[in-house]
């Protein structure tokens, strides 16, 4: 499947009844309002006014596809570059946002849907391994309950690697594994969750774990 299929059917995804939310452009790479930032390097930056309680939206649910620049900073992937096979300095994140209408459980079933039903990208389940922030039992238990994920397939990592600092908290990901061997994926998560800290999603002969990341924002 190519780029620019997976990019519409997850903003296809979002904006189709019952989900219903707003497609919004992305904004320009250089923000025009934000004198932290040299350039957008997330998809949130757009809503960080909504996010700080400073403006509101004629909307409560936002997709996006935003084009960002990491070169410099805590979002630093510069060094990494031509080192692993998915650290880029110019990317495209494709964001999903609620502005206090809907939190973790909600957010969780539309990750899940989205990345394994057949109608979406349809990526086999036995596939997928999630993490969740080390002490975040609620995340833990909704993957769980929601998606049906066992326990063996999710992994808790600690501050260092799942934790963003400031309104955001706790975050999770979706690791996809592209490969035939599962197992390695697993291999690799369950160190990173021996070893909190620095540690990453696992790479294997070049090629790395995919990581879809569904992160969840409280306003």
């Amino acid at each position: 499947m190519q780029s620019a299929a997976i990019r519409r059917k997850f903003l296809d995804y979002f904006t189709a009844a019952p989900r219903s939310h707003r497609e919004v452009p992305s904004s320009s790479l250089v923000p025009a309002d934000d004198p932290s930032l040299l350039f957008t390097n997330a998809g949130m930056v757009q809503f960080k006014r909504v996010f700080q309680g400073l403006e509101r939206r004629d909307y409560s649910r936002a997709v996006t596809c935003q084009k960002c620049v990491r070169a410099g900073g805590k979002h630093n992937d510069l060094e990494q570059v031509g080192h692993t096979a998915r650290h880029h300095t110019f990317f495209e994140m494709l964001g999903n946002f609620s502005f206090g209408d809907y939190f973790k459980r909600k957010a969780i079933a539309y990750a899940w849907e989205w990345v394994t039903s057949d109608a979406w990208l349809g990526i086999s389940p036995d596939r997928i391994y999630i993490t969740v922030h080390h002490a975040d039992d609620e995340a833990r238990g909704l993957w769980r309950e929601v998606a049906g994920v066992q326990d063996e397939r999710i992994f808790g990592l600690g501050d260092e690697d799942n934790f963003w600092h400031g309104r955001d908290g706790p975050g999770g990901a979706l690791l996809g594994d592209p490969r035939r061997c599962p197992g390695e994926a697993a291999n690799g998560a369950r160190e990173a969750e021996a070893r909190p800290g620095r540690v990453r999603a696992p790479e294997r002969g070049g090629r790395a774990v995919g990581d879809l990341e569904s992160g969840v924002h409280a306003v």
